[in-house]
């Protein structure tokens, strides 16, 4: 089992943040301040091309530790953030960028792409999740949630479908393609948001993903605009809902 090494510490407006390394996994774990009592964890993933400080990221973290109390902590995906880049990753860059700039498809390149991440990405989380777990203040009895849209919905459906511990999700924003079949295997609560005129994911293709999970407790919120204008509120919304699941 790999062990978690924090590398540095600091509290500010009572959130505390320490950056830790799992393996040659570097991430960053937000937490309520020092002295409070153990608190449900939520593994929240980043979105392709960004990485685990991203503002979005910190924002959600900082929302969901000040204002309900979880522990937050945030992986860098393989190929984004302080990772390595391969030349495999380049190639497939490339070509996402080559089809954009020629008005081509994005989502075949985005959904072959993502789920090759996520082939080495769901074992990271399991053994991140499985050293956090190793902390006093979290714990190994505690509720545990996952909250990721875009590439960490491709990375998050199989990792979710996959560890028993994940007590409630959040994804959205990403084709059902290489994810229906582990959707299918999903039976906790699931919120899940879509862009209504999404002009990457055909609304069809939204609602194919949302449908696949087997929960019977699901919540579609589906808003009117393009695939990059989720509005900031779903993040209140997401944290209400975690908030519901892992605090009862």
């Amino acid at each position: 089992m790999s062990t978690l090494n924090f590398t540095t510490d600091s509290t500010t407006d009572g959130i505390r943040e320490r950056d830790f390394t799992v393996g040659d996994i570097p991430g960053v774990l937000w937490s309520p301040a020092p002295g409070t009592d153990p608190a449900p964890l939520v593994l929240m993933g980043h979105g392709g091309g960004t990485h685990k400080r991203w503002p979005a990221m910190t924002g959600r973290a900082h929302l969901l530790a000040a204002t309900h109390g979880f522990h937050v902590a945030v992986i860098d995906a393989p190929a984004h953030g302080d990772r390595p880049v391969s030349a495999h990753d380049d190639a497939e860059v490339a070509e996402l960028f080559r089809a954009r700039e020629a008005g081509e498809p994005e989502g075949p390149i985005v959904v072959r792409y993502n789920a090759h991440l996520a082939k080495r990405a769901v074992g990271e989380w399991t053994a991140t999740l499985d050293a956090l777990q190793e902390r006093p203040e979290i714990g190994t009895h505690g509720p545990v949630g996952y909250f990721g849209l875009n590439m960490a919905t491709a990375i998050g459906v199989p990792f979710v479908a996959g560890d028993p511990r994940i007590t409630a999700a959040v994804f959205g924003l990403h084709w059902p393609d290489a994810l229906a079949e582990a959707a299918r295997g999903i039976t906790i609560p699931i919120e899940f948001v879509m862009q209504w005129d999404d002009e990457h994911i055909p609304r069809e293709a939204a609602l194919a993903l949302f449908d696949a999970f087997a929960s019977t407790e699901k919540t579609l919120h589906a808003n009117a605009g393009r695939h990059k204008r989720l509005p900031r509120f779903e993040s209140d919304s997401a944290a209400r809902f975690l908030a519901r699941h892992l605090r009862p």
